[in-house]
């Protein structure tokens, strides 16, 4: 009896476990779709980067825009330019508009590919509103900002040595996702500055070479604000920093994330950040690093000074 319930364990387990992995499949089959999606390109499925390549190619490519809206959105939502042309490696801002012709706030979601679809593993998005949920309120107009970069293999790749033309598609949606959308007024140029999504950027985007209390690839930026250029201290900076005559203002740091190469010649850090907003943010959440610096060297040095005080016995 015992030989035949050990037998039927043999069988009943196995198809058990059989079917359980079949459920998880079937359950998680979109979330690995996307996450297949987004490393082969497939079906014009584009990458995630935070910076771009660091390398300029003489190549050009076109890149086209299209873009569309589901029926039940009420959304005017157009790009600002038709196309553009790019040298594969070059960094590049573009424009998309969207409107809420209605009047009631609502949410939508955008999806998005490239055509043909074996680019797709080539085109990097550095910041597109196609990752999040975006609320736009009633009646409310903004320009969009998308930044990418087409990778200098593209032009080294048999299967695409010879595209010249890329369309990059959008087609909003819908969502019911209304509590956790994040608000599109964030690029409007008269909103004000927000240093909670700055250190969100500052984290996606900067720590990588940066933090504000050490210096790692690049310099300590706690503090960075009234400081003078090239002198944290412990950084070995480049010439052209160090011979810098200029005090790091919110204007001269938006001016240096802008293009670092064309604010300083001869700077070597690599990374730009085309959007204003971005920038914005960014150097509002340093603003309040900097104000903490300084008050705790305002602290220590109290300290320090009464400490230097002679004791009485």
């Amino acid at each position: 009896m015992k030989s035949q319930r050990r037998r039927n364990l043999q069988v009943v387990v196995p198809c058990l476990a059989f079917i359980g992995i079949m459920i998880g499949v079937v359950a998680y089959s979109p979330t690995l779709y996307r996450l297949f999606c987004a490393a082969t390109g497939f079906g014009g499925t584009t990458q995630r980067a935070i910076a771009d390549a660091g390398m300029v190619s003489n190549r050009t490519v076109t890149v086209q825009f299209d873009s569309n809206v589901a029926p039940d959105l009420p959304w005017r939502f157009v790009p600002a330019q038709r196309e553009v042309s790019v040298h594969l490696g070059e960094q590049k801002l573009v424009l998309f508009t969207a409107e809420n012709l209605s009047d009631n706030a609502i949410v939508g979601h955008a999806t998005f590919n490239v055509t043909p679809d074996r680019t797709g593993i080539y085109f990097n998005k550095i910041q597109c509103f196609c990752f999040d949920d975006e609320r736009l309120e009633a009646h409310e107009r903004v320009d969009m900002p998308v930044v990418f970069f087409v990778d200098p293999s593209l032009g080294n790749d048999s299967e695409t040595a010879d595209i010249h033309t890329i369309t990059l598609s959008y087609t909003f949606f819908r969502s019911p996702t209304f509590d956790k959308a994040k608000d599109l007024s964030r690029f409007l140029a008269a909103a004000e500055p927000d240093a909670g999504r700055g250190r969100q950027l500052f984290a996606e985007r900067c720590a990588a070479c940066h933090a504000v209390d050490a210096n790692k690839a690049g310099p300590m930026l706690g503090g960075v604000i009234g400081r003078r250029a090239g002198s944290a201290p412990g950084y070995n900076y480049s010439l052209a920093l160090r011979s810098a005559d200029l005090t790091w203002s919110v204007d001269n740091l938006d001016r240096w994330l802008a293009d670092p190469g064309k604010f300083i010649a001869g700077a070597k850090m690599p990374i730009r950040i085309l959007d204003a907003s971005t920038r914005r943010d960014v150097i509002a959440y340093l603003q309040i690093e900097s104000s903490k610096s300084s008050d705790r060297s305002k602290f220590g040095s109290v300290v320090q000074s009464a400490s230097d005080q002679p004791r009485k016995e």
